[in-house]
């Protein structure tokens, strides 16, 4: 299947090593969107208001009528929950932690002790200035960044796109004519954690369309990306096969698409003047198929500012369909909404 891939990118890219083998989804995804008037206010979350949402959503979702009993039909209270946040562009941009906390007292309230929760990203530093320091001590859960817990050199994604690794990557400094061919996983993902919730904002992405699901994980999870960064014909390869690792793939409960704020414009940075309030979050068991709505919907939102389509390059998540992880055509994708 990852030769298939690598043909896919017209041998733009020698063809990258196996991984794993696919998963069977479903013909058709299901979405839930959960939405409310109010979630915002001069771009501040309203806690209240957001923890109904996610109480809205968690039981649309697994269509049962007890909270408790929704989040225990996704994880245990044995699990080691990591909580994928998406951090970097700050935090009006990036992970709303008010969304965080809502799924946080939802766990909690159905017995999940709090040490086995963990908010993390890739960089702690990004984590602590977008706020999350104060959410992890409030509800005394852990905050991690997946770079400062060591490189499982067991754990890896090959590629023969050669990348030279940086300062923290496993193959840092190190020599030989196979170095810097592999991307290895963080400790954090391949031995600690057990079950995945990815929390994912609605923001655009140069090169991928939206900084979503698939891309989080994937490039939240691996050293070594700089060689796959801005290339939109190795991300198009290299994102959706790190996905379709085992532990990623195989250990993700939730993915929930932060939508209560839509930015289609600025990537990292926080460009409010491009944005539109939805007042909307989003939940699948499918990553591919929320990715591919707001990729939809940051172009919707383009055309109604009357900004220039970026006309997105949509391989990464077509590619992950091919590779059965999920449905990217917006027709085979089911939409329900509760309020």
């Amino acid at each position: 299947m990852c030769l298939f891939l690598a043909g896919l990118a017209n041998a733009v890219e020698p063809p990258p090593a196996a991984v794993a083998p696919p998963k069977t989804p479903p013909m058709e995804s299901r979405v839930v969107i959960a939405s409310t008037e109010g979630t915002l206010e001069s771009f501040n979350p309203q806690p209240s208001v957001i923890r109904k949402l996610v109480r809205d959503g968690i039981l649309g979702i697994t269509g049962k009528t007890d909270e408790a009993a929704a989040w225990l039909s996704l994880v245990s209270t044995q699990d080691i929950i990591g909580i994928k946040v998406f951090t970097s562009p700050g935090r009006y941009s990036g992970t709303r932690k008010e969304v965080v906390a809502g799924v946080i007292e939802g766990l909690k309230a159905a017995g999940v002790p709090s040490q086995n929760i963990i908010i993390w990203d890739r960089n702690l530093v990004d984590l602590k200035i977008a706020g999350f320091s104060e959410l992890a001590s409030r509800y005394g859960v852990r905050l991690e960044g997946s770079a400062s817990a060591g490189w499982d050199e067991k754990a890896f994604y090959e590629s023969s796109v050669i990348g030279k690794p940086v300062f923290g990557d496993f193959e840092f400094e190190k020599k030989g004519d196979d170095v810097g061919r592999k991307s290895f996983m963080s400790k954090l993902v391949s031995k600690r954690i057990t079950k995945i919730i990815s929390i994912a904002p609605l923001l655009n992405h140069n090169t991928v369309g939206v900084s979503g699901h698939l891309y989080s994980l994937a490039m939240g999870s691996m050293d070594n990306i700089i060689r796959f960064e801005n290339e939109a014909v190795r991300m198009a390869v290299a994102v959706p096969e790190i996905y379709n690792m085992p532990e990623l793939a195989d250990r993700l409960a939730l993915a929930i698409t932060d939508a209560l704020l839509c930015q289609y414009q600025g990537e990292s940075r926080t460009l409010l003047h491009y944005s539109a309030v939805l007042n909307e979050l989003r939940f699948s068991r499918d990553p591919v198929a929320l990715d591919a709505l707001s990729v939809q919907e940051l172009e919707l939102q383009r055309e109604l500012a009357k900004i220039p389509s970026k006309k997105e390059k949509l391989e990464v998540y077509s590619n992950a369909q091919l590779l059965e992880l999920g449905i990217s055509d917006l027709k085979q994708i089911k939409i329900e909404r509760v309020k």
